[in-house]
């Protein structure tokens, strides 16, 4: 009888640890600039008319941008924040896009 022990093969196991976001899977922001021409009204208005907000979430983000100078107003695929700023210059708002960190 033999007594030759068995050896293990080589196995490939995959990384666990999480990996940062990569560039294609941060999710981008649209930002909502202050700027002298719109009335506050006015910005609440169109923050609930095309994001569907409530008056009291909207009035925030009109404040946020008013006192802080910009507010994000949504966030999604790159297509769909395009679309958002798109509609957001179509009511004169001064909105841009960037990708969260």
């Amino acid at each position: 009888m033999s007594t030759a022990t068995p050896t293990a093969a080589p196995v490939e196991v995959e990384d666990t640890v999480p990996a940062a976001w990569t560039q294609e899977e941060r999710p981008w922001l649209v930002l909502v600039w202050n700027d002298p021409i719109n009335l506050m009204a006015y910005v609440t208005f169109v923050l609930q008319k095309l994001f569907g907000y409530s008056r009291a979430k909207a009035t925030k983000l009109m404040l946020d941008v008013h006192h802080k100078g910009r507010a994000v107003v949504s966030s999604g695929s790159r297509e769909q924040c395009e679309m958002d700023v798109y509609r957001l210059h179509e009511h004169g708002l001064w909105a841009t896009m960037e990708q969260s960190e």
